[in-house]
C-alpha cells in the first residue's frame, strides 16, 4: 500500500521547474515576489512545493531563508485568515530572532502587533454585522439570521442568533485593545509593516512564505489571504509560493466580488500573482516511471540506496526523452539489482497499464488518482489472498484497470454479464477476444454499452489485448472483491467537504423516511448533486441479487428528487441494471416520477 501524502522525492519529474521556481526566489533582484504554482487536484502541486523547499535547503543556499508553511484550510471557519497567516510568520520570526536580543525584542512586539490587528478585525465584524452584512469564521451561525433580520422575515430565535454572535465577539476583544491606546486600522498596518521589515532587516535572510491548499477555502478565506500577502508582508526580503487551482481561485474572486467579469478576474489574479508557474502535464513516460518507483518503494527487499538510483536513472531518462528510449523493465530491475518475481510482475503491469492510465479520460495520468487506484488493487489483492480466492493481483489490476479508465454504463454492464454467467464466464469477452486482430469485426460485436465514444471502444480493445487473458476465466470473485473494498469511481475525488460528508449520510440510509437523510441531501451544493450520485452509483454497481436493495439506494432515491441530473443518471444505471423492470421494493418508489417516466421513454 501507498500512503496518500504528499513526497519530497521527485517521481514525475518535476525538479526542473522546481529549480526555476528556487531560481526566481532566489534572485534578489526578483523580490518581493509572489509566484502561483497552478494545478488540478492531485496533480502534485505540494509535491512540487516540497522540492522547491528542498531547492532552498542545499548546503550552498543554507541560513539564507526563512522558510514558513502555511496551510490555509486549517484555518477554515476558525480565525481570521489574515490574522492567522501573520501570526504564523510572526512566531517563525520570533524564533529565528531568538538569538539576538535586539531583534528578539521587535520580534516579541510583532507577535504582540498581530493580537492588536486581530482585534480590530473583530470589530470590524462586529461592526459588519449591526449593519446587516454577513461575516466569516466564528460568526457563521448569524449568516442567516441576519439575512431575516434586516429583510423582516426574522424571528425571535433569529434576532438571539444576531445577539449572541455580538456578544462573542465583545468577550473575545476584551483585554486586546487598551482603550486609551487604541489606534487606526491604517496605523496598526503600517506599524505592523514597519516592525516587520526590521526584524527582517536585522535577520538578513529571506522569508518565503508556501501557502497551500488555498483552493480548499471559501471565498472570504481564499480572496483575505491572498490580500494578505501584498497588505501586509509584500517587500523587500520577502517572496511567496502559493500552490492552488487556478480555476477554483478564479472561482472565488468571481463569488467574491459578485461577478467582475473574466477580464477584472485576470486583472486582479495578475496583480497578486507575478510568476504563475503550471504543474507539468504528465505521459505515458512520466506515469510508467511513476509507477516503477511506486511498486519498487512498496517491496520491502529495495534498499534506500538502490530506490534512489532508480529513482535517478529514471528522471535522466526522462529528461532525455528526446533522445533515449524509455527505460526497460529489464534495466530497470538491473539498476535496484535484485530479481524479484513480484517486483518484476508490478514492473510489466507498469508497463502496459500506463498508456491505458495517461489517454483516459477519466484518469488522463492524475498521479493521485493513479496511487489511490493502486492501493484498491493491492487491498483487493490481499482479502483474495487471505480468503484463498482464486485470482492473482494482475487479474485484480486489469478488472479494476477497467472501472477507472472506463465510464459508469460500461462498468455495470460488465458487472452484469459476470453476475448473470451461470459460471462467472460472460460470453460477450469469449466473443471479444476472436476478434483482437480484426478492428472491424470487434467493434460489430463490441455492446452498445462499451462504445458510446471512440476512446472507449479503443480502450476496451486495448484492455482485452492486455494478459492475464479473461476469457474461460471465472471473473465473480472479482465483482465479490469490488463489493468488499471501496469502489474506485467513488475515489475520484474533488467532492467538497458538505458534498463527501452527505454522500457518507446518503450511503446508510435504508429508508424513505429518514429526516437525517433528506437533511443531508440538502445540504449538499446544488453543483456537487450529480457528482456525488455517480460516486454513489458506483457502490451500487457490483450489487448482484436485485431482489433486495443494496445498502444505500434510499439514500440516491432522496437525492434524484432534489437534482434533475442526477436523477438522470440514477434511471439509467436502474433500467441498465434491471432491464426487465425495476423489482417490486424499488418500483414502489420510482414509478410514478417523472425523471424515471422520462428514462423509460429512452
Amino acid at each position: 500500500m501507498w500512503a496518500d501524502v504528499d513526497t519530497k522525492q521527485d517521481f514525475l519529474n518535476f525538479s526542473e521547474v522546481a529549480d526555476l521556481v528556487v531560481d526566481v526566489v532566489g534572485s534578489p533582484a526578483m523580490r518581493p515576489v509572489s509566484v502561483g504554482v497552478f494545478g488540478t487536484w492531485g496533480t502534485g502541486k505540494s509535491t512540487l512545493l516540497n522540492l522547491i523547499e528542498g531547492g532552498l535547503s542545499t548546503e550552498e543556499r543554507k541560513g539564507k531563508f526563512i522558510v514558513v508553511r502555511f496551510d490555509a484550510w486549517l484555518y477554515q471557519g476558525f480565525d481570521d485568515s489574515r490574522a492567522a497567516l501573520m501570526e504564523v510568520i510572526a512566531t517563525m520570526l520570533l524564533e529565528a530572532a531568538n538569538d539576538n536580543e535586539g531583534l528578539l525584542k521587535k520580534a516579541k512586539s510583532l507577535l504582540g502587533r498581530v493580537n492588536k490587528m486581530r482585534a480590530l478585525g473583530l470589530a470590524a465584524e462586529v461592526g459588519a454585522l449591526a449593519m446587516g452584512v454577513p461575516t466569516m469564521g466564528w460568526l457563521n451561525k448569524a449568516f442567516g439570521a441576519v439575512g431575516d433580520v434586516i429583510s423582516g422575515d426574522g424571528d425571535a430565535e433569529d434576532l438571539d442568533a444576531v445577539r449572541e454572535a455580538g456578544k462573542t465577539a465583545k468577550e473575545r476583544g476584551k483585554g486586546l485593545l487598551d482603550p486609551e491606546k487604541q489606534r487606526t486600522p491604517p496605523k496598526e498596518i503600517a506599524a505592523f509593516r514597519n516592525e516587520f521589515e526590521e526584524v527582517l532587516r536585522g535577520l538578513g535572510r529571506t522569508l518565503v512564505v508556501f501557502v497551500d491548499n488555498l483552493d480548499r477555502c471559501l471565498p472570504p478565506q481564499t480572496i483575505h489571504t491572498l490580500e494578505a500577502l501584498r497588505l501586509f508582508l509584500f517587500m523587500d526580503h520577502t517572496a511567496f509560493v502559493v500552490a492552488a487551482d487556478e480555476d477554483m481561485v478564479r472561482h472565488s474572486v468571481s463569488k467574491f466580488f459578485n461577478d467582475p467579469g473574466d477580464r477584472h478576474v485576470t486583472d486582479y489574479l495578475d496583480k497578486l500573482i507575478q510568476v504563475p508557474v503550471r504543474v507539468p502535464a504528465v505521459g505515458v513516460q512520466e506515469i510508467r516511471a511513476y509507477l516503477f518507483m511506486l511498486f519498487a518503494s512498496a517491496d520491502p527487499s529495495v534498499p534506500a540506496k538502490q530506490m534512489e538510483a532508480l529513482r535517478a536513472r529514471l528522471e535522466e531518462n526522462l529528461r532525455r526523452a528526446w533522445e533515449q528510449e524509455p527505460i526497460s523493465t529489464e534495466d530497470a530491475l538491473a539498476v535496484l539489482g535484485i530479481t524479484s518475481t513480484d517486483l518484476a510482475r508490478g514492473f510489466g503491469i507498469a508497463d502496459r497499464m500506463a498508456p491505458m492510465l495517461v489517454n483516459s479520460d477519466e484518469v488522463r495520468g492524475n498521479p493521485r488518482i493513479v496511487k489511490r487506484m493502486l492501493n484498491v488493487v493491492r487491498m483487493r489483492a490481499k482479502v483474495a489472498e487471505r480468503r484463498k480466492m482464486p485470482v492473482d493481483e494482475a487479474l485484480v489490476a486489469k478488472l479494476a484497470l477497467f472501472e477507472r479508465c472506463t465510464d459508469s454504463t460500461a462498468a455495470t454492464y460488465l458487472y452484469r454479464e459476470i453476475n448473470a454467467a451461470p459460471d462467472g464466464k460472460p460470453e460477450v469477452l469469449a466473443k471479444l477476444a476472436q476478434h483482437l486482430d480484426d478492428e472491424r469485426a470487434f467493434d460489430d460485436a463490441c455492446p452498445k454499452e462499451w462504445k458510446p465514444n471512440a476512446k472507449i471502444l479503443s480502450f476496451v480493445r486495448e484492455w482485452l489485448a492486455l494478459d492475464p487473458p479473461l476469457a474461460g476465466v471465472n471473473l465473480r470473485p472479482l465483482v465479490y472483491l469490488s463489493r468488499e473494498t471501496i469502489p474506485l469511481r467513488s475515489l475520484k475525488g474533488g467532492l467538497s467537504e458538505a458534498a463527501a460528508e452527505g454522500m457518507r449520510v446518503l450511503l446508510r440510509t435504508n429508508k424513505m423516511a429518514s429526516k437525517s437523510a433528506v437533511t443531508a441531501a440538502n445540504a449538499i451544493p446544488e453543483s456537487e448533486r450529480a457528482a456525488v450520485m455517480k460516486a454513489m452509483i458506483e457502490t451500487f454497481r457490483p450489487h448482484g441479487d436485485w431482489l433486495n436493495s443494496p445498502t444505500g439506494f434510499h439514500g440516491a432515491l432522496i437525492l434524484a428528487d432534489r437534482s434533475a441530473e442526477a436523477a438522470v443518471d440514477l434511471a439509467a444505471f436502474i433500467n441498465l441494471t434491471n432491464p426487465q423492470g425495476p423489482p417490486p421494493w424499488l418500483g414502489q418508489y420510482v414509478r410514478e416520477k417523472s425523471w424515471f417516466k422520462a428514462g423509460e421513454a429512452k
